[in-house]
C-alpha cells in the first residue's frame, strides 16, 4: 500500500527526502545534532522542459536517469527515501467512522467507503488513512474523525517506476502540502480550534492553497499561477528572453503602499516589469480569496488568522506586505530552515533561496 499519512508529523528512520519538480530534482539528508538537525546533504539539479508538467512526470526514462545521475555523482547512499506527489494530483477529505474498530475492520470499512469521496472508480485509486480525534455527532453517537488521503494508481505508479528505474527503493510517498505542514508545525500551534491558518505555496508552475484547522488540513486547492508565470510577465514587460530559471525574482522587492509614501523595491515603482508582476501576482490574491471565501461559506464560527506564504516564488521581497494588504489578512514570508531552526551554510543555500524548502525539508525531517 501507499503511505501517504504515516503521521504527517512523523519521523522515522534515518534517510533522505527527494523532490521531483518541473524544474529541479531536489535531494536533502538531515541528520541529529544535540536538540536540532543540521543538513548534512543539499543537492539540487535542473530538470529539462517537458519532463515533468503540472505535476505528472511524463518522461519518465528521462526523470529516472536525472535521479540515477544525480545520486551517483555526488555519491550519495540512500536506502531510506520519501518524495512527495503534489497536492493537485491528491483528494484529502476528514470523514466520519464508526467507533470501536480496531486497525483491520477500519481498513474494510475505508475501502468499502472510499468511493463515495472518490471522482474516480476505486480501483484505480491508492488511499491511505489516519485517525485523528474522536467526536459526538448530532445524534449524540460517538465517532472517529479520520483524514482520508488518496491519488490515481497512475500517478503513484509513475514515481514508484522512477525510483525503481533509478535502482532506489522509496520508502513512503506523501503529498506535498503535508511535507509543508510539518516544517511549521510550531507556527501552528500558536491558533486556536476558532481559527484558521492558509499555506500558500508558490512553486514553479502552480500555488497550493491549504487551510489547517487545529492542526490538521481541511481543505486544499491548486492554483495554476506560479514562480515560472510571474516571471514571464516580468520578461515579457521588459523585453527578456524567455527562461525557464526563475533566480531574477529571488532578491526582487516588490514597491507597496504604506500610506504615507511609497516604498520603491529594487525595480522602481513606474517600471514595466514591476507593474506586470503585481498583476500576476494580483490574480494570485484573488484566487486565494476565493479559496477562503469558499471554505469559510460551509463553515461556521471560524475565522483566517494568518496566511503563510512558502515555495520558491514566496521569496520575492515584501510579499507578505502585498498580500496583507490585498487580502486584509496577517500575512508571514516562511524561512523554511530558520523556522525548523536548522544549520546551514549560506555559501550552499543563499537565504532568498530558502523559502523555495518548504517541501524537501518536511521530507528530510520524516526520514531522519
Amino acid at each position: 500500500m501507499v503511505n501517504f499519512i504515516k503521521n504527517i508529523f512523523s519521523k522515522s528512520k534515518q534517510g533522505i527526502g527527494i523532490e521531483l519538480c518541473p524544474d529541479r530534482i531536489n535531494l536533502i539528508k538531515l541528520q541529529k545534532q544535540g536538540q536540532g538537525y543540521k543538513i548534512a546533504n543539499f543537492i539540487t539539479e535542473e530538470v529539462p522542459e517537458g519532463v515533468m508538467e503540472e505535476g505528472q512526470i511524463l518522461d519518465l526514462p528521462t526523470m529516472s536517469e536525472l535521479l540515477e545521475s544525480t545520486i551517483e555523482e555526488h555519491k550519495i547512499k540512500a536506502k531510506h527515501i520519501a518524495t512527495a506527489v503534489p497536492s493537485r494530483e491528491a483528494i484529502v477529505r476528514l470523514i466520519p467512522v464508526p467507533d470501536g474498530l480496531d486497525d483491520t475492520e477500519l481498513r474494510e470499512y475505508v475501502n468499502q467507503e472510499a468511493g463515495l469521496y472518490l471522482p474516480y472508480p476505486r480501483e484505480e485509486a491508492d488511499v491511505d488513512f489516519q485517525r485523528l480525534r474522536s467526536f459526538v455527532d448530532e445524534e449524540g453517537e460517538t465517532r472517529h474523525q479520520l483524514l482520508f488521503v488518496a491519488t490515481r494508481k497512475e500517478v503513484t505508479d509513475s514515481y514508484i517506476s522512477v525510483f525503481q528505474e533509478a535502482g532506489l527503493d522509496l520508502d513512503a510517498i506523501e503529498v506535498s502540502s503535508f511535507s509543508v505542514l510539518r516544517c511549521i508545525r510550531d507556527q501552528l500551534q500558536q491558533f486556536t480550534p476558532s481559527e484558521a491558518a492558509v499555506t500558500a505555496d508558490i512553486e514553479f508552475d502552480s500555488t497550493e492553497i491549504s487551510v489547517i484547522v487545529d492542526g490538521v488540513p481541511q481543505f486544499s486547492r491548486t492554483i495554476g499561477i506560479g514562480s515560472f508565470q510571474i516571471q514571464s510577465a516580468l520578461s515579457a514587460a521588459m523585453n527578456l528572453p524567455p527562461s525557464r530559471n526563475t533566480e531574477l525574482l529571488q532578491g526582487m522587492t516588490l514597491p507597496v503602499n504604506t500610506g504615507d509614501s511609497m516604498t520603491m523595491g529594487t525595480m522602481g515603482g513606474n517600471n514595466p516589469g514591476t507593474t506586470a508582476m503585481m498583476k500576476v501576482l494580483g490574480e494570485l490574491a484573488d484566487e486565494i480569496r476565493r479559496s477562503i471565501d469558499f471554505y469559510l461559506n460551509q463553515s461556521e464560527g471560524l475565522e483566517v488568522a494568518q496566511l503563510f506564504l512558502v515555495g520558491p516564488g514566496s521569496s520575492i521581497g515584501q510579499l507578505d506586505e502585498f498580500f496583507m494588504q490585498r487580502l486584509s489578512i496577517p500575512t508571514n514570508q516562511i524561512d523554511p530552515v530558520a523556522a525548523l531552526g536548522l544549520e546551514m551554510d549560506e555559501e550552499e543555500v543563499p537565504v532568498v533561496q530558502r523559502a523555495g524548502l518548504g517541501v524537501i525539508l518536511g521530507l528530510g525531517l520524516r526520514e531522519v
